[in-house]
């Protein structure tokens, strides 16, 4: 009799996932070679991941944003603003380069229903920055440190009247909605529908539907071509996202500054607000891979980077919040693919908290040969590969790099060939250095 899902262990509800995904749902795969080429890659995936048994060779992820359409051949503003050309890149890279995994473009984003919102939280090529740059968060305080307790209190209410009218000049309106508790009872709720009448409200609304209509016919075509690339043997690598709680904070509602200057003038607030945004970290993670079907989550990491706060701090305030959301998605068969940016050097150790076989890191700027003997028994890990090097290097700079990086995090498995950081753009001869000689030399004999 087959286990209900409340009555697996975590490993069982891993193997769970795994299964499903590598079977591909919904995919007609274009011949059996497509076939095996997905499976087999997912496989390769889960044997580095579970540190159950040597992969046949290194896994491939050129972790990127922008860079697969850039050597697909369009500019930034090209790859927001036309999703048939954006697919047509994706799709020229992907059979150029031949990548064991990619990132689904839909995390580029579509310019026009940003430009309908008149979106502040970050500049964009073709908007306000020129074509050819990618796009970059504009960090402020949206958040307040009076707004503390409205989004401890009731963090619904915060985002919906207050958040959203501070991010997308379009939508500032949305301040003067009364709040939605009012729909309660008969007497409020009169008010409430007042308030949705406003003729600025009305005005707020229709340009909130039509960004989620662009942005809809946006994400129909590139989840087409997703389909389409997998069924010929590629594999999107990640179906959810999340963030650490305290990054969910200090990234884009209070601001770097504002958010340290809370640790030493308001300590208390932020542990409560850390509190609050957890509930919402761990139900943004789960929700990705129910609807995928994909079991990887990518949480990046950004304020617990070395020299960002003192280890105290981080006990404190980072790791207990970001440990909890990890071992909730893994309680739930997911696989945490954490982003280290920066460097994590003084934070290896909290890694061993974490049951083994169950997470991805990927480190950047972290010593790999450390990392190999301090966390390697108990997590794959992955990364590495300059993008200095990428963008300035040759092909036999690569190499060097690739090569140790086998020898040493690769030895015996558990790692994953990449990049350092998400890659905007990139040299085809080093891209191609990375990927070709990886598969050539990552053999495991």
């Amino acid at each position: 009799m087959e286990k209900k899902w409340q009555e697996m262990s975590k490993e069982e509800r891993l193997e769970a996932r795994f299964e499903k995904w590598s079977a591909g749902p919904g995919l007609d795969f274009k011949n059996p070679e497509s076939k095996a080429k997905y499976q087999k890659s997912i496989a390769r995936l889960k044997d580095a991941v579970q540190l159950k048994k040597t992969p046949d060779r290194v896994p491939i992820l050129p972790w990127a944003t922008f860079m697969p359409p850039v050597l697909g051949g369009i500019n930034p503003k090209e790859a927001m603003y036309d999703a048939d050309k954006l697919n047509s890149a994706m799709m020229k890279y992907l059979t150029e380069y031949d990548p064991d995994y990619y990132g689904s473009a839909v995390i580029i984003a579509h310019g026009p229903a940003l430009e309908v919102l008149d979106f502040k939280l970050y500049k964009w090529p073709g908007f306000n920055l020129p074509d050819q740059y990618v796009y970059q968060c504009m960090e402020d305080e949206y958040m307040t440190a009076a707004d503390y307790q409205h989004f401890i209190d009731d963090p619904t209410d915060f985002f919906l009247r207050v958040y959203l009218s501070r991010i997308a000049g379009g939508l500032a309106p949305m301040k003067m909605i009364a709040p939605l508790y009012n729909t309660i009872e008969l007497p409020p709720l009169a008010l409430w529908l007042l308030t949705l009448g406003i003729p600025d409200v009305q005005e707020a609304m229709k340009k909130l539907l039509e960004a989620g209509r662009l942005s809809f016919e946006f994400a129909m075509k590139i989840g087409a071509f997703d389909k389409e690339a997998q069924e010929k043997g590629f594999v999107q690598f990640t179906g959810g996202f999340s963030k650490a709680p305290y990054d969910f904070l200090a990234d884009t509602m209070r601001g770097t500054r504002p958010m340290m200057a809370d640790l030493y003038r308001s300590p208390d607030l932020v542990l409560k607000a850390i509190e609050r945004m957890t509930p919402i970290a761990i139900k943004t993670g789960l929700g990705g891979p129910e609807a995928s079907g994909n079991p990887i989550v990518f949480i990046p990491l950004h304020k617990g980077a070395d020299g960002w706060m003192s280890d105290e701090q981080f006990r404190k305030f980072y790791w207990p919040s970001l440990k909890e959301l990890i071992m909730t998605l893994i309680g739930e068969g997911c696989v945490p693919f954490l982003f280290a940016e920066g460097g994590f050097n003084t934070r290896l150790e909290y890694l061993n908290e974490l049951p083994r076989g169950h997470c991805i890191w990927l480190f950047d700027q972290t010593d790999m040969a450390k990392a190999k003997e301090v966390v390697g028994k108990t997590t794959c890990i992955a990364g590495n590969v300059p993008i200095s090097k990428i963008m300035t290097g040759t092909p036999e700079d690569i190499r060097e790099v690739c090569k140790r990086l086998i020898d040493t995090a690769g030895k015996g498995g558990g790692y994953i060939m990449s990049m350092g950081c998400a890659a905007d753009e990139g040299k085809p001869d080093t891209v191609h250095a990375m990927i070709d000689f990886t598969k050539e030399y990552g053999v495991y004999k």
